[in-house]
């Protein structure tokens, strides 16, 4: 079965960035697209009230993907898109639909006045409990915006991708969020950045403002350590220029800082099956919410 790049579609300004963001995706890949578009149905005692008209409900469920997808078409000339149509809890149906998916696309609003997301509570139960890449795009955003600036200092398609930069913890890193982030930066045909933040264990942390020496000791372990992480895959995509930052302090500040120069920020999640606890981290959360490029959270066990 041919996976495909599957996109949320519910007819916002964010899930319409996302379909086009996944269109551009499905092109690098070589893959179909699907846009999903999920009917909620409206509980029994309110369905009874003529809250909704035919006309409406044909034009949510039929008439909005139909459209997306035939401008699509025009856009990306050559690339396979279909239609899927659901009824169920968005999260829930999302979250089937990214099982036969290399990859699930999702809108995200941007924060008024401030830049990041604002995750809703439909994406934030996606990504936690997905178990494919998922991606969340911001509203309004375009093509050129994950190249760099023109002369003029306009983002133009036709410069190049700005850098993929994937968040790596040393301690454990994960295969399938390291080959996601090389293959994306392939895919552009630009450098992959990679970050690494890093604090030290509560006994050296209060002697670290007057003892200079340990701190440099510490930077050039931790530095040593990503840097042996890194040495396979540098020959495993020997093309692929690779920049190591690792730097004190918290890990998602320094990818939210990051990702005002990505194209894309990859980060991971631990896949965690039971019911009750956190299933998203401190670090991919803070990214999440406050990164402003596109981001990829892959799931790993």
């Amino acid at each position: 079965m041919v996976r495909t790049v599957t996109a949320g579609l519910d007819g916002s300004r964010e899930s319409r960035a996302a379909a086009e963001w996944a269109a551009r995706e499905a092109g690098l890949l070589g893959l179909p697209l699907r846009l999903v578009h999920v009917w909620e149905p409206v509980p029994e005692p309110i369905a009874q009230a003529p809250l909704l008209g035919a006309e409406t409900q044909q034009h949510w469920t039929e008439r909005v993907p139909r459209e997306a997808a035939e401008g699509i078409r025009l856009r990306h000339p050559g690339l396979d898109v279909s239609i899927g149509q659901l009824s169920g809890r968005p999260a829930d149906e999302l979250l089937g639909a990214a099982k036969d998916a290399e990859l699930l696309v999702l809108g995200s609003r941007g924060l008024s006045g401030i830049g990041g997301f604002m995750v809703g509570s439909v994406g934030l139960s996606v990504v936690a409990h997905a178990e494919r890449p998922v991606v969340l795009v911001r509203a309004d955003q375009q093509a050129a915006d994950e190249h760099e600036t023109d002369p003029v200092g306009i983002p133009s398609a036709a410069t190049p991708f700005r850098p993929v930069v994937v968040g790596l913890d040393t301690d454990s890193p994960d295969e399938e969020l390291i080959a996601f982030a090389f293959a994306a930066a392939v895919r552009r045909g630009t450098c992959l950045r990679v970050v690494h933040g890093w604090n030290p264990p509560p006994y050296y942390a209060y002697g670290l403002a007057v003892d200079l020496e340990l701190h440099d000791a510490l930077a050039r372990r931790e530095s040593s350590d990503l840097a042996e992480v890194l040495a396979p895959w540098r020959r495993k995509f020997p093309d692929v220029e690779v920049t190591e930052e690792s730097s004190y302090g918290t890990p998602g500040n320094h990818l939210v800082d990051a990702s005002r120069e990505a194209s894309l920020v990859v980060v991971g999640r631990r896949i965690r099956r039971r019911t009750l606890g956190a299933h998203i981290g401190p670090v991919t959360h803070a990214v999440l919410h406050h990164s402003i490029a596109p981001v990829a959270v892959v799931p790993h066990n």
